[in-house]
């Protein structure tokens, strides 16, 4: 949330494929979580390539991540809300970089490649009964 409201009052975008986790308190110190490997395995299979997470949680990095996950994503590990905002947001002035969609590929190119969908949305409740009722040659009441 933090990162979001500052994003959003500084007008500097969050980089894209970072995925980040922990608790700032109100003099904006960053505090401990639980459950990191399934954060990082989920975020991995999401397509995350980078993760920002508290200092305090270094140990458990060290001992619950396996060495193909930690080799394969980049890691920061904060103590203070203006490292994470340093890490996160892209630099003032910076073009936003292309989003891209979880499979790696860029959104335009996936857009293109996707099958137009047609669905007919069917009208429910009283307009849809009395519609039904008019086209079967009952009269309405």
């Amino acid at each position: 949330m933090t990162t979001a409201l500052a994003s959003l009052f500084s007008g500097r975008p969050v980089r894209p494929r970072l995925a980040m986790t922990g608790e700032v308190t109100l003099s904006g110190k960053v505090l401990p979580i639980g459950g990191l490997k399934e954060k990082v395995l989920a975020a991995r299979r999401a397509g995350i390539q980078t993760i920002i997470a508290p200092e305090r949680n270094r140990k458990d990095f060290l001992e619950d991540i396996p060495e193909e996950t930690r080799g394969s994503m980049t890691f920061h590990f904060v103590s203070d809300v203006k490292q994470v905002l340093e890490l996160a947001l892209e630099p003032k002035g910076a073009k936003p970089a292309e989003r891209v969609h979880r499979n790696g590929r860029d959104r335009k190119a996936a857009e293109t490649e996707r099958a137009p969908v047609r669905t007919t949305r069917q009208k429910s409740g009283m307009a849809a009964k009395a519609k039904k009722r008019d086209a079967g040659g009952e009269a309405a009441q």
